[in-house]
């Protein structure tokens, strides 16, 4: 997945590269695949998740891992609303400290406005965003998607998982019987509408210009079974130190990614990119280990991301794109798309090209 050039970040480098996301949404995804009797791991190992990483506290996955899964779940299984069921299936508890401090908030509506302002900490794929509406005073949940020209498929899973995320945990800390006045999807009607009206006990309107979930104000007003003012707080203390964490080591993935592209068809040693940090090998090491990442993972993900825009452009040959990403020759070039797609450079840019016609 490439996202569209960005005025506010280099060419070269986006969000999909980084790995930022708490893997919540794949965790759950293979669970709801095993009940099935598919096993998603052979899969994760593929993106560099084997079973011992998943588990890792500290794990942290890029758009590209979490898409590369999500559409090849969705083959496997041939479940078009397999988002619906994996939001459905999801808890509080997967959150971590920020789910503790969403049952200790004061009401519904702020409980969300808390998800929503520290969303880079609970796994969430789709840009959250919340207002009251001024016509109405209905409350207003907003999925945007990071990359609108994303794989449509893809693009439907996180919608859903999305919203049915939020009805389901909404009904478990607040009220079995919640219900959102309307939710609007931006894709197409889908074949199957049953399982809407089942989860969501409103009406569900498809083709609608954006992701949105409206809520009476009686539900937004009301009062979290749980809350806690003082706990409330002091969860927001430890959120935000680790908020601030994250920004962080956000900061050290973009600029070594930035350094990384700038400098291809050469790719800066593991020590040079050391003494341009004025720190030891050692410490920026640790310091990428805390991001769930290694250096050799992001120059992958960034050489990737350059082939794939590569791939785009006709008047380059498989020889020029091999030189420019930085391989030795066609065939190492041959092999790497092969590791990352499943398939050859030539059929890959054949089904780009189809996907965007």
């Amino acid at each position: 997945m490439s996202l569209a050039p960005d005025p506010a970040n280099p060419p070269g480098t986006s969000r999909s590269t980084s790995a930022t996301i708490q893997p919540n949404i794949l965790r759950c995804l293979v669970t709801v695949a095993d009940e099935r009797g598919i096993d998603l791991r052979p899969l994760l190992k593929q993106v560099g998740l084997d079973e011992t990483v998943m588990r890792s506290a500290a794990l942290r996955v890029s758009y590209r891992q979490g898409s590369a899964v999500i559409r090849r779940a969705l083959e496997l299984t041939r479940d078009e609303r397999l988002g619906l069921k994996v939001g459905a299936a999801q808890h509080l508890t997967a959150w971590g400290l920020l789910g503790f401090a969403l049952m200790a908030d004061d009401t519904l509506q702020h409980a969300i406005e808390t998800g929503v302002k520290y969303q880079n900490l609970s796994g969430a794929m789709v840009v959250w965003s919340a207002a009251t509406s001024k016509e109405d005073e209905a409350f207003v949940l907003r999925a945007d998607l990071p990359d609108p020209a994303m794989d449509p498929a893809v693009a439907s899973f996180l919608s859903e998982e999305a919203f049915a995320s939020v009805v389901t945990l909404s009904r478990l800390a607040v009220d079995p019987a919640f219900a959102p006045r309307a939710v609007e999807f931006s894709f197409p009607p889908p074949r199957q509408l049953d399982l809407y009206g089942a989860l969501f006990r409103c009406p569900v309107r498809f083709g609608a210009p954006t992701n949105r979930m409206l809520i009476d104000a009686t539900w937004a007003r009301t009062r979290m079974p749980g809350r806690d003012p003082v706990a409330y707080a002091s969860t927001l203390e430890m959120l935000d130190a680790q908020m601030a964490s994250r920004r962080d080591q956000q900061d050290l993935l973009e600029v070594l990614e930035i350094s990384v592209a700038q400098s291809l068809p050469a790719i800066p040693s593991f020590a040079e990119q050391a003494r341009r940090h004025s720190t030891s090998e050692r410490t920026l090491r640790r310091r990428l280990a805390d991001c769930g990442t290694t250096y050799e993972a992001l120059v992958e993900g960034v050489r990737r991301e350059r082939v794939e825009q590569l791939l785009l452009r006709p008047e380059l040959t498989l020889c020029d794109i091999a030189r420019r990403a930085g391989f030795s020759d066609e065939r190492a070039l041959r092999r790497a798309v092969r590791r990352w797609h499943g398939t050859s450079p030539v059929h890959l840019r054949e089904q780009m090209r189809t996907d965007r016609s």
